[in-house]
């Protein structure tokens, strides 16, 4: 089960929750940065980071189907971005709230860093999540 806190006496997140809190017992998946290249390791979205996290979400998804979880059962997430402009970040953000990662709400960071570890990345995220009871062998 997860419990996912706002907590009153801090500033209300907009799409995210303060805290996310599991029951002894549950299955947890700590998943890898998923990274914007294709299943042949080619980059997706050169140059735009909006495509880069359409991709990055979706080999997320990924990530999760083979370890018997989804979007919503994610936990918490680390979203680097390489930039310093508040719209950069801010325009992939739309994408991570438009994917179902928001639905929890789930905790995260977003974050603006100087370099990626692929020539041309701009966009990572890591993630934590739930694995339901049954869906895991």
């Amino acid at each position: 089960m997860i419990k996912r806190v706002t907590v009153p006496s801090l500033f209300p997140p907009p799409t995210y929750s303060h805290a996310s809190v599991v029951e002894a017992g549950t299955k947890l998946a700590f998943l890898a940065g998923s990274v914007p290249l294709d299943a042949d390791g080619k980059l997706v979205g050169e140059g735009d980071p909006v495509r880069q996290a359409q991709q990055v979400v979706a080999n997320l998804g990924e990530q999760l189907r083979a370890v018997g979880s989804d979007l919503a059962h994610v936990l918490a997430t680390e979203v680097y971005v390489v930039g310093s402009e508040p719209a950069v970040l801010s325009a992939v953000w739309e994408v991570v709230e438009a994917s179902g990662l928001s639905t929890g709400p789930h905790s995260s960071t977003l974050l603006g860093v100087a370099c990626l570890g692929y020539t041309g990345q701009l966009v990572e995220i890591t993630a934590t999540a739930v694995v339901p009871d049954g869906s895991w062998r």
